[in-house]
């Protein structure tokens, strides 16, 4: 037993963090082309729409991983960089769309609170622009610091979740939500399959829409709730992104063809499953497996490495559905279940790494030696 923990002491000592400082923040925060492209980019989200700008990023990402040598590629620069990173078009756009729907300008026929619409382009009103504009400094801002600082965490994808609860309390809506009183509990689902609606005043009425005429619940995906259905499409989507990694090298292949396929999705068509928040832990834990290293799960064969990516693709899966049944269904505005799983997932790999499980956290800051 001694010399068990002595082992597992030693690899824990191997591990590689480098931390980050404040004058790497303020470095990177002392560029104004920066700020002035978080600007743009998160006009560009409140113009097009949260979730067409995201596709966006998924097309950027997916050409990029090709564009250079492996995940080097300049379309995945531009896809996550400070323009049309997700942290900035996608948060901003959010943001906006839970402005309009507070201004009541925004009647987009959503079947939920209009400020949950992430599909609708909102157009080209100053003040729906401004407010884009400074969610997405914002983003931009709050990413450079964790990145800087080299929190073992993904920095957009906190940095997504961390913009939607602010939007919400900056618009004055409820940060986590009302629970119905015909729903037991935050994770039942069943109020919006029997197809109930809220009580007269149990939620504050706005744009446009009054309590009574709102689902009871509203789940963030009404075709892909139920948990089998989740673990089992998590699964799989994660073994085929660590398979497309092995052939490709990169962590975010995966990622980039989940959003770019979410263009279907915008477009109407139904039953389009959103699985990055399933691909990306999984093409980043293949690498992290099949490196090499002193560590438990350091070195592994490609089949090993896949069967445990598809694992993490369920657990990406898991952590998104619970996030939104407490967080979506009962709120008023779009704060994205795939963001919370993301960051989570990848806070949980700089764990195993420090514990000497994996060797590396791949591209995930402080953790990538």
């Amino acid at each position: 037993m001694a010399v068990e923990g002595a082992l597992a002491a030693d690899l824990v000592l191997q591990v590689s963090y480098d931390p980050g400082s404040f004058t790497d923040v303020i470095e990177a925060l002392s560029d104004p082309e920066i700020w002035l492209g978080a600007a743009a980019g998160g006009a560009f989200g409140a113009a097009l729409g949260a979730l067409p700008a995201f596709i966006f990023t998924g097309f950027l990402v997916t050409i990029g991983v090709f564009g250079g040598e492996a995940a080097d590629g300049i379309g995945v620069d531009l896809g996550f960089g400070p323009v049309f990173g997700p942290h900035v078009a996608f948060a901003a756009g959010a943001a906006a769309a839970a402005y309009a729907a507070k201004k009541g300008t925004m009647q987009s026929g959503f079947d939920y609170h209009n400020g949950k619409d992430i599909t609708f382009a909102l157009g080209s009103r100053p003040d729906i622009l401004a407010v884009g504009a400074a969610f997405g400094m914002f983003g931009m801002a709050l990413e450079q610091t964790l990145r800087h600082l080299a929190v073992p965490t993904d920095p957009i994808a906190f940095t997504v979740v961390a913009s939607a609860f602010l939007h919400r309390i900056v618009f004055g809506y409820s940060i986590v939500g009302v629970v119905s009183d015909k729903a037991d509990g935050y994770f039942d689902m069943t109020p919006f399959e029997r197809e109930e609606y809220r009580e007269p005043g149990e939620v504050v009425a706005d744009g446009g829409m009054a309590a009574e005429d709102r689902l009871a619940v509203e789940p963030w995906l009404g075709e892909m709730y139920k948990w089998s259905h989740v673990a089992t499409i998590g699964l799989f989507a994660g073994l085929a992104s660590a398979y497309m990694t092995l052939q490709t090298g990169s962590p975010f292949i995966g990622f980039g063809i989940s959003a770019a396929t979410l263009l279907f999705l915008n477009l109407g068509i139904e039953r389009i499953p959103v699985t990055h928040h399933m691909t990306l832990p999984a093409g980043t834990v293949y690498l992290a497996a099949v490196a090499p290293g002193g560590a438990v799960l350091a070195g592994l064969s490609s089949g090993a490495a896949v069967f445990i990516a598809g694992l993490f693709g369920l657990l990406g899966a898991l952590i998104g559905e619970a996030f939104q049944r407490v967080f979506y269904a009962h709120g008023d505005t779009h704060v994205d279940p795939p963001a919370a799983s993301i960051f989570i997932t990848h806070t949980l790999i700089c764990g195993l790494v420090f514990l000497g499980i994996f060797q590396t956290g791949v591209w995930v800051p402080g953790f990538t030696g």
